[in-house]
């Protein structure tokens, strides 16, 4: 006879730092909408900022490290994982994006987890990036994403993740990514195994062998439960994780089944509102298909000149120009939709990518301009006509664009497709008091996502 589950501990039972905002949104949605209430900060909490949000059970922080160099994560992820340590969590969470977004130069997951360890400790390291839910699946170690299409590839023949234009993935086993980025032994809980329920067995062997980080296949709601089991039953004191909000998803359904938190709370609409405005900087062809949507529907292309932001002076006259015609357009009755780019094929990624060979300033920091620059000229937009609801696409994008706004926190209101739901914002200043945002990472959503959120998602 089995023993009985052991109630969960008081407090949070998870904290988690996000390498973008987009993908540190989703680990809070996946938690509240699973019946785990749950925030988000935008930066580390004060201990104010913190007491406002207390009975929650997640708590996270939206970061950047995915698009930032070794030199940078050694600067700025100590502090913010001794934060975590705070906290106090069972476990603590390294979140990732579900496609692998890194390399050994630029959002380093290897790095991360050199510098997180000797803070957040463990006996051992899971590696859960596999989300069923978002059409992440791995076998054998080797990770399959799903297209736009619907189709599922392996992530190194991926359409979009193999032509990424910053970590293009050329590998699809998960640790031999994972060993171009540290020197950790990684381990792998493979299918059979956890499907014939040697998990734990499995990972004692695993750790026997050296491995300190260990990796777990996942393909379907019954292998949710059986990860979630490994991981909670062999937390020790407190484990440091890496992975997608795969991991939240196992742990969630894993309580259930124990009978250990109640059935999710309904989820409703947050009704429709009669004007939002959209800043795209995401160059995914799902994203192209969103803007191709919206725009059918009689939402107000302003597309964005990016190649003048490699000049900061005339980087302002475009953010300049672009929210005054996003202010006329809702003057107008439609909804503004500004965008950098319409896939990866648009020619201004091309003419970006020229302009900056040409002039030979540093794409890192063009970057960061441009996604700043929607978010100023988006923060003007909400504060001159009042905006209720906005959504940032690109999960860079929303790091540097929703970092403009004032807003500290994020709670989830509403869903939409799991990993982009709505959003309420909090924030000290009057004017985001009844703020709704959506953060969208670049492959996430329906080709009418756009629509949803005006509609305020729906029931689900």
């Amino acid at each position: 006879m089995p023993l009985p589950a052991i109630p969960l501990p008081e407090g949070p039972l998870v904290s988690w730092y996000g390498d973008d905002f987009t993908g540190a949104a989703a680990v809070m949605e996946a938690l509240t909408f699973g019946g785990v209430p749950a925030v988000l900060f935008l930066a580390p909490p004060t201990p104010e900022r913190l007491a406002a949000f207390a009975g929650y059970r997640g708590i996270g922080i939206a970061g950047i490290a995915r698009a930032k160099d070794p030199a940078w994560m050694a600067a700025a992820l100590p502090p913010i994982f001794r934060t975590l340590a705070a906290i106090g969590a069972p476990i603590a969470q390294y979140k990732i994006c579900s496609t692998l977004d890194s390399a050994p130069h630029i959002g380093s997951i290897g790095q991360a987890i050199d510098l997180a360890v000797p803070m957040l400790g463990g006996a051992w390291h899971p590696f859960v990036v596999a989300a069923p839910a978002i059409g992440r699946y791995q076998a054998f170690g080797t990770l399959f994403a799903a297209a736009s299409d619907g189709t599922v590839h392996r992530l190194d023949r991926h359409p979009t993740m193999s032509r990424h234009p910053v970590t293009p993935m050329n590998e699809a086993d998960v640790r031999r990514h994972l060993a171009r980025q540290t020197e950790r032994r990684i381990g792998l809980i493979d299918l059979p195994a956890l499907r014939a329920g040697r998990g734990t067995a499995a990972l004692a062997e695993a750790t026997a062998a050296g491995a300190e980080v260990v990796a777990l296949d996942l393909l379907d709601e019954a292998d949710l439960a059986a990860v979630g089991e490994v991981v909670w039953q062999n937390r020790g004191r407190r484990l440091f994780a890496i992975g997608s909000q795969g991991l939240e998803y196992a742990l969630i359904t894993y309580w259930r089944r124990e009978g250990l938190i109640a059935p999710p709370p309904p989820r409703r609409s947050a009704g429709a509102v009669s004007r939002i405005a959209v800043a795209s900087g995401s160059c995914a062809p799902q994203t192209a298909a969103q803007i191709d949507c919206a725009l059918a529907e009689g939402f107000a292309p302003l597309a964005v000149d990016a190649t003048r932001a490699i000049d900061a002076r005339a980087w302002a006259g475009e953010i300049e120009r672009l929210a005054a015609a996003a202010l006329d357009a809702l003057s107008a009755g439609r909804d503004p939709l500004l965008f950098t780019a319409r896939g990866p094929d648009d020619p201004a990624i091309g003419a970006l990518n020229e302009a900056l060979a040409a002039s030979g300033a540093d794409p890192v920091a063009v970057n960061e301009r441009i996604g700043g620059g929607l978010g100023t000229a988006l923060d003007r937009v909400i504060r001159c006509a009042r905006l209720k609801r906005a959504v940032i696409a690109g999960g860079d994008t929303s790091g540097h664009a929703a970092s403009v706004l004032g807003i500290h926190a994020l709670t989830a209101l509403a869903p939409t497709v799991p990993g982009a739901a709505l959003f309420k914002a909090h924030g000290d200043d009057p004017a985001l008091v009844d703020l709704e945002i959506a953060l969208k990472g670049g492959q996430m959503g329906a080709p009418d996502y756009f629509l949803q959120i005006k509609a305020g998602g729906h029931d689900g």
